[in-house]
């Protein structure tokens, strides 16, 4: 029983050291969403057409999850830079045959997010500027984005859900006309 303990304690100073060095080198923790924030990202995700949803930060996979079982006719795909949550994600995918799933362990600021219908995420201040700056270059389809607690520096959302919680938080949806070519 001992080795056991041993390796439990290995294993978690190992899960601990790998989050703490991915919140120092990208600024942010992978922090899940709240309950309530989830449903109501969800529930804005209602009545967005059938294209791809991107979640950027997917993190534990708490919201891409979800996702892929409301819309098993959509394409989801996750962006996760942090070891354990995308392996965590990536695991219960394959555990519950999520066959709509994509999860990457990859810079979405390095990615080609062009083909997004819908983007998903709970990013912080700098995080959006760098969406608001994608914007203008390559999320030519993109037709909705929603946001947990942050929103888009220069644009008005489109919807705004307050969360019933201590900080009566936000949740933006922006709605953009698309830009096809």
């Amino acid at each position: 029983m001992l080795d056991f303990e041993i390796l439990m304690l290995v294993l978690t100073i190992i899960i601990g050291f790998s989050i703490v060095w991915s919140t120092l080198a990208l600024g942010i923790s992978p922090m899940p969403s709240s309950k309530k924030a989830r449903e109501a990202m969800l529930k804005l995700s209602e009545n967005t057409g059938i294209g791809p949803v991107f979640e950027l930060g997917s993190g534990w996979g708490n919201l891409l999850i979800p996702l892929a079982k409301k819309y098993p006719y959509r394409k989801i795909v996750g962006y996760e830079l942090s070891i354990f949550p995308w392996l965590t994600t990536a695991i219960m995918v394959k555990v519950l045959d999520l066959k709509n799933v994509q999860v990457h362990r990859k810079n979405y600021l390095n990615e080609d997010l062009s083909d997004a219908s819908v983007i998903i995420c709970y990013l912080f201040p700098a995080g959006m500027l760098s969406i608001e700056n994608k914007l203008k270059i390559d999320l030519k389809k993109l037709q909705y984005l929603i946001s947990n607690n942050f929103s888009l520096p220069s644009h008005k959302p489109y919807e705004t859900i307050q969360l019933n919680d201590l900080y009566k938080s936000p949740v933006y949806m922006y709605h953009f006309k698309s830009k096809k070519n």
